[in-house]
């Protein structure tokens, strides 16, 4: 971790500065500097309205406890005051995701596709799994033992398993991968389809809208068994859900249910590369693989952050919050936290017990974390025996984003079997 000299409130204006987030290390240092000294921080920017930052794990995880006063519906996610007024000026959102959503609205939309994401539900994938991950590893080997592990391996894999389970044809992954880079990487230069344009982000929105409204459409006139056709025909309390509802449920799960897992796994891989003994323990001791997938997704933490909104007072480590306050969860410092994770700086695939928070807690712990933690070990159970040699190749560069991100690009050189 970089000991650069950093102030506190240098610390805080790296949650609005997405650039700070493609530093990793210094990023962890202020995030560290916040929760020895200012752990619940107040962050002033000018393109920003206020808010706080919640930087230690207990607090994380308080406030998603107790959903009932701290809300994601008046904005789930940390925006700046142009995208706020373009989103105020399309009624309000352009989306109404889970995310997005509170009771009494949240449950009954989780209910429609929980069935899809249990574990008994699930094994039905595990031969499906192990065939993707031989072939990821099996490309390994035919790119002749160098490669962008991001982009080549990891970036295809889950997304091939999301999008079967959604039930959209193989032509269009290529799209879904794009679209979704240019989503979650709409503050990256290299990613998104206009850095410079905040407006990009909307179209992106709109081309999302356009093939999920055609995909509507035909699960409605040829209902399949797959999840769109759930989705599709949805009914609460005897109503169809809306629209609106529909293409942001497809969205949800056709981006984030790739691509945080594509940023776990490579992540992890460079995780395994730096702490060598790691990565020899998990060899010897496959039986490892359950804990090592948990300690790749706290390393790695690819959600950022979600925001809650207060609708009523709350006191939290002596600090009264009143109703209408902003608080960004910091999930990656919260998975840092010493109080919490004993020597929270060190790699260990054995770690136990490991209270992360990267699936989030309560009501709104993410759908999918049962499919990314059989995805994770898929494919480190494939490539770690096959595996005889890894280093890096050249620079690791991570997404520039303050939301959802990771790797996105892992040169590596290897030799595989």
């Amino acid at each position: 971790m970089t000991t650069d000299v950093m102030s506190v409130f240098e610390a805080g204006q790296q949650f609005v500065d997405p650039k700070a987030f493609a530093d990793w290390d210094r990023w962890h240092a202020g995030a560290k500097l916040l929760r020895e000294q200012d752990p619940i921080h107040r962050v002033e920017h000018e393109d920003f309205n206020p808010f706080w930052v919640l930087s230690k794990h207990a607090d994380v995880w308080e406030a998603e406890h107790h959903h009932e006063v701290f809300h994601n519906t008046t904005q789930s996610v940390l925006a700046n005051k142009q995208a706020m007024a373009m989103a105020e000026q399309n009624g309000g959102g352009l989306l109404k995701t889970l995310i997005h959503m509170d009771a009494p609205d949240h449950k009954p939309h989780r209910d429609l596709a929980v069935d899809f994401f249990k574990p008994r539900s699930l094994r039905r994938l595990e031969s499906q799994l192990e065939e993707l991950a031989r072939q990821s590893v099996d490309r390994m080997v035919e790119l002749g033992g160098e490669c962008d592990f991001a982009r080549d391996i990891a970036m295809p894999f889950p997304l091939q398993v999301i999008l079967s389970i959604l039930g959209l044809p193989d032509s269009d992954y290529p799209r879904m991968l794009k679209l979704t880079q240019e989503l979650f990487g709409a503050t990256d230069e290299d990613l998104a389809r206009d850095s410079a344009d905040p407006a990009a982000v909307i179209a992106v929105i709109q081309d999302f809208f356009q093939y999920f409204n055609a995909l509507i459409e035909d699960r409605k006139a040829n209902p399949t068994e797959d999840l769109a056709s759930v989705i599709a025909n949805a009914r609460i309390n005897g109503e169809p859900i809306g629209i609106m509802e529909q293409v942001s449920y497809y969205m949800i799960i056709a981006t984030a249910g790739h691509d945080t897992t594509s940023s776990s796994i490579t992540g992890g891989l460079e995780a395994l590369i730096s702490n060598p003994d790691q990565m020899e323990r998990l060899k010897s001791e496959p039986a490892l693989l359950s804990t090592a997938a948990d300690e790749i997704v706290r390393w790695v933490s690819p959600v950022r952050h979600f925001m809650r909104t207060l609708v009523g007072p709350y006191e939290l480590r002596g600090h009264r919050f009143e109703a209408g306050d902003r608080v960004l969860l910091s999930y990656p410092s919260a998975n840092r936290d010493e109080d919490e994770f004993p020597d929270a700086f060190s790699f260990d695939v054995g770690r136990t017990p490991n209270r992360h928070l990267a699936f989030g807690f309560g009501v709104h712990f993410c759908l999918g974390a049962v499919l990314a933690r059989m995805e994770i070990k898929a494919l480190l159970r494939e490539l770690l025996p096959r595996l005889h040699s890894i280093e890096l190749a050249g620079k690791p560069e991570l997404t520039s984003t303050y939301f959802v991100g990771g790797h996105k690009k892992l040169p590596i050189r290897y030799e595989v079997s």
